[in-house]
């Protein structure tokens, strides 16, 4: 796994203390032995900049939101928030939040989780499908950063996934929330708290965060204020039940839940290089559609569930605008099978489609355009002593990234837990 941490720069000017950590058992537990240990190196790689390549702009400060003791803070219940206390400079020029909400434990599978009404009829989590971060600046609502469905290497069927991973699980990466119509007010030189937490949070959440934070090198103060803010405190998801109770009892039918939020947030700052008014105008749309057919010998779920964000950033400034679209979509099919048998056998099949699209059009610069999908299938069947063994697993996963003239592509396929095809270029020629 690679990761670019430039945006990091500065804690890398100074000497620091770090740490790689993998969560691992080894030992034994209700009488299985976990004998699975884990080696791994990691290492930094820099690059110097020259007159053909240039260093690139950098945050000055930034500053980690974590929970205690400088680890990623749990998030049990949606009220359950990780805070920093902030001292900033006075002259904080832009500000971003990027954002990790990750899921864990009865949260794991959030995208398959009902109604609390019928989590017991449907063998399933509370609190609905939908989850969502929320980011606060002094307690009030500075911005939404939508989860993603994260599915880990053990997730459902672990031979889903050998030996190509879903979508980001070995390389989480941040979404980036843009808190510069705030840079105003974090410049006053009072303290302030930035907060994060996630809607619907159902034990629980593991949640980080960094602080991004550029200044004006010019000025010793930059003044600014928060001109307008329609962002409300908690989305208001719009539940639909439609699940019919039979003899057995047999639970069937169908839950949706769907959440809309279309809001504009801006501010400016009073800089060395004149006033700069940042306008940011954001819709956040959810919608989850979930299938049941769940019985005392049958467990069939159904999820298809998308996230898409549609985000506009004007910059006024220097008498001339930049205007900076985004649009990231998240979708996610996942259909679940489990046949228990009168003889004690049993089979589950589960099939998943998973992606991760992201389009930029920033101004004259041109169209960024990501484009990640994985599809895998498994069937597991189990023997009247509950040993299990797959068949049918096929997994293909492709990527492409494009900007400009430049594009990249690759698609793997693996059958039988052993990859079978690497295939470069498919998809540039689009």
């Amino acid at each position: 796994m690679e990761r670019d941490v430039t945006d990091l720069t500065p804690i890398f000017l100074s000497s620091q203390t770090g740490e790689a950590n993998i969560g691992n058992f080894v030992g034994v537990s209700n009488g299985v032995t976990y004998n699975g240990i884990i080696y791994a190196n990691a290492a930094l790689e820099f690059y110097p900049a020259s007159r053909h390549g240039h260093a690139p702009a950098v945050p000055d400060i930034v500053v980690p939101v974590n929970g205690s003791g400088g680890d990623a803070g749990t998030l049990s219940t949606a009220s359950s928030q990780i805070t920093q206390a902030l001292n900033l400079p006075t002259n904080v020029e832009r500000v971003y939040l990027d954002v990790i909400a990750q899921s864990q434990s009865n949260d794991e599978f959030w995208y398959f989780c009902v109604p609390n009404d019928q989590a017991s009829n449907l063998l399933s989590c509370g609190n609905t499908a939908f989850r969502e971060t929320e980011v606060t600046i002094d307690g009030q609502p500075a911005g939404v950063a939508p989860v993603y469905p994260w599915i880990y290497t053990g997730g459902i069927d672990p031979y889903l996934w050998e030996p190509i991973p879903g979508i980001q699980t070995l390389d989480f990466r941040p979404y980036r929330v843009d808190l510069t119509p705030f840079a105003g007010v974090l410049s006053d030189g009072n303290p302030h708290t930035v907060g994060v937490s996630v809607f619907n949070a159902d034990s629980y959440f593991l949640a980080t965060a960094n602080l991004l934070v550029y200044q004006d090198h010019s000025a010793k103060t930059v003044t600014g204020g928060v001109l307008h803010n329609t962002l409300t405190a908690a989305p208001v998801p719009v539940v639909t039940e439609n699940i019919m109770t039979g003899a057995g009892p047999t639970f069937t039918g169908s839950v949706s839940v769907e959440s809309d939020r279309d809001f504009e947030i801006s501010g400016y700052v009073q800089t060395s290089h004149g006033r700069v008014e940042t306008i940011l105008q954001q819709r956040v749309h959810f919608l989850s559609t979930q299938e049941f057919d769940v019985d005392a010998t049958t467990d069939v779920q159904n999820a298809q569930q998308a996230t898409t964000v549609d985000a506009t950033t004007t910059v006024l400034g220097d008498g001339d605008a930049q205007t900076t679209e985004k649009h990231f979509s998240y979708p996610l099919a996942l259909n679940y099978a489990f046949v228990a048998n009168a003889d004690g056998s049993a089979s589950q099949t589960v099939t998943v489609n998973q992606q991760d699209i992201a389009d930029e059009v920033r101004g004259e610069d041109g169209t960024l355009s990501v484009n990640n999908e994985v599809n895998a299938t498994d069937t597991l069947n189990f023997d009247p002593t509950g040993h299990y063994a797959p068949s049918g697993s096929n997994t293909t996963q492709s990527y492409r990234r494009k900007t400009g003239d430049s594009c990249f592509a690759r698609t793997l396929t693996a059958a039988n837990q052993k990859l079978a095809s690497v295939i470069g270029g498919k998809g540039c020629d689009d």
